[in-house]
């Protein structure tokens, strides 16, 4: 996003911050109908035109909202979506962007207010590897042939049970309205929000086998202070490294595997 939909962003992250803290306020529901509003917007291209339309007043644009929405949805909900239109959006696809994200945002603050962020954090990552590694699953679930209801009826016959109600939300809304992205840009993202709900970064750690609690602290140390901030590691095992770890943190790769390092000497050997 640029200048005006950052600030516009920025100011709505906020808005719903100071909702949600109060604790009468239930931000699964507000995630659920903030997503209707989303895909309200993304289907009604002259809807977020004028809602986004820069020659408009902002008090205007809010009250056309608040019309819109009323009995629609609660007044959390449609309070909020009018303070996000009153503000000004370089484009209208930003304002869609932003509602989406503020939807993700509310369901995992209702998952981090459970006790079970980091339960959705280990979900999402295990899911993509699931994805990843199923060419058939990924077929299925990127289908454009597909329905919608076909899609969230598979996830739901995959997660439904063994995944905690949020993350299964998160991925149901994903693959059903992926909005042109591919699905693991969207996990990706979804894991960066969950991160940042509690300021941290995510590390993916691959080893040829599972860490121990102990090399988990200690890596998670190590990196908190070289980053300075705290750490989500998404562990994987991948027995072809051969040994060590490699630790991706977002486009910055430290490899230390064995497999790394026989390939280095191959290419000195080489050159």
């Amino acid at each position: 996003m640029n200048g005006a939909s950052r600030e516009a962003l920025a100011a709505a992250r906020e808005a719903l911050d100071a909702l949600t803290d109060n604790t009468s306020v239930d931000a699964a529901k507000l995630a659920e109908e903030l997503a209707a509003v989303t895909a309200l917007l993304d289907r009604e291209v002259s809807l977020r035109r004028v809602l986004t339309d820069p020659a408009q007043p902002g008090e205007a644009k809010a009250e056309l909202a608040a019309r819109l929405l009323s009995g629609q949805v609660g007044g959390e909900t449609a309070d909020l979506v009018s303070g996000t239109v009153r503000a000004r959006w370089s484009r209208s696809r930003d304002l869609v962007d932003g509602l989406e994200e503020l939807a993700s945002t509310a369901d995992l603050t209702a998952a981090q207010k459970s006790g079970s962020l980091d339960d959705v954090e280990d979900e999402l990552f295990r899911f993509g590897r699931i994805v990843d590694s199923s060419q058939g699953l990924r077929s299925a679930l990127t289908d454009r042939s597909a329905t919608k209801a076909a899609k969230a009826e598979l996830l739901r016959s995959l997660l439904g049970g063994r995944a905690n109600p949020v993350t299964e939300r998160l991925v149901v809304r994903l693959v059903t309205a992926p909005r042109g992205r591919s699905l693991e840009a969207g996990l990706d993202s979804l894991s960066k929000l969950a991160a940042a709900r509690r300021d941290r970064m995510v590390a993916v750690v691959t080893s040829a086998v599972p860490l121990t609690d102990r090399q988990k602290q200690r890596l998670g140390a190590v990196l908190a202070t070289v980053y300075g901030r705290q750490m989500h590691l998404n562990l994987d095992v991948d027995p072809e490294v051969l040994g060590g770890i490699s630790v991706r943190v977002g486009d910055e790769l430290i490899d230390g595997t064995i497999a790394e390092r026989l390939e280095e000497a191959t290419r000195r050997m080489a050159g």
